[in-house]
């Protein structure tokens, strides 16, 4: 069976931003002051043939740990939908 799985990719919150910060003083240039704070990050959509959904969500965290995040700057989130 072929599932499709959402690999979500983020910076981790203690480091530093650049996209984000970016991203906050373009939108403080625009005018849009009422944003605290922007993060950007990375959607991976990833179709996998597996036996089950259990099985699916294995390969994506083992892509996702060897080459979708980097664990020293980011952290990832799965879900199977």
């Amino acid at each position: 069976m072929i599932y499709t799985v959402q690999v979500k990719v983020m910076p981790l919150k203690d480091l530093l931003d650049p996209q984000g910060k970016a991203v906050l003083g373009g939108l403080s240039n625009l005018g849009l002051r009422s944003v605290a704070d922007v993060s950007v990050g990375k959607n991976v959509t990833l179709q996998i043939e597996a036996n089950t959904p259990d099985e699916a969500k294995t390969i994506a965290e083992s892509a996702s740990k060897q080459l979708l995040a980097n664990p020293v700057m980011e952290y990832f989130e799965i879900s199977l939908t």
